[in-house]
């Protein structure tokens, strides 16, 4: 059976078919098989996504929803421990521009000893694509939500602070991200699966 890693393997990565194996698969499926992705395909599947699919914030929440009501992306980042984690999102309470709320669910001891890497994702100007944003924290979380730290606590100084990333469309539940810092592509990058249906 044909796995994603294996349509990431080809040369090139015909993404109408990684768009339509993805979509194939349950919700479980789906979130075991974008993590099954480390460094090199997901740096493949980045580059290979330009294009591919426009991205939206209603990709991460959908706009049938109420607001503050949180909508989790499993993820797997391609640092060397704690790679497994999820990126929550929530829509504000009436925003005054085009934006969603998040934090990065990694567990009780990292969310505690780097700190929760709060964000603010907003449409990229000019393209298809959407930006996270650790340059901004949200002003309010949802009740369940960790406390709001600044980026520059903890080891989030060395994670979160000045960072940002860059977010493209893979498949209908699919997103692939690279982070950057200062405007510069940094070596690090990160698959997202939204859960559900």
């Amino acid at each position: 059976m044909t796995t994603l890693r294996d349509l990431v393997d080809q040369d090139p990565i015909d993404m109408h078919a990684v768009e339509a194996h993805l979509d194939s698969l349950s919700s479980e499926g789906r979130v075991a098989e974008t993590r099954s992705l480390g460094r090199q395909r997901q740096a493949r599947l980045f580059d290979a996504a330009a294009g591919h699919r426009a991205v939206s914030l209603d990709h991460f929440v959908a706009p049938s929803l109420p607001p503050m009501h949180e909508v989790v992306h499993h993820g797997r980042n391609t640092l060397p421990a704690f790679s497994s984690f999820a990126k929550v999102f929530a829509r504000p309470e009436a925003p005054d521009r085009p934006v969603l709320w998040g934090y990065n669910r990694a567990g009780g001891f990292v969310e505690t000893v780097v700190g929760p890497g709060y964000f603010v994702a907003r449409p990229l100007d000019a393209t298809d694509e959407v930006l996270v944003d650790y340059l901004e924290v949200p002003p309010a979380r949802l009740e369940a939500w960790p406390e709001i730290l600044p980026n520059s606590a903890r080891l989030s100084a060395f994670v979160y602070n000045g960072t940002q990333d860059v977010l493209r469309g893979v498949s209908n539940h699919v997103a692939i991200g690279r982070a950057f810092k200062a405007g510069k592509p940094m070596s690090a990058w990160f698959i997202l699966c939204r859960e559900g249906t």
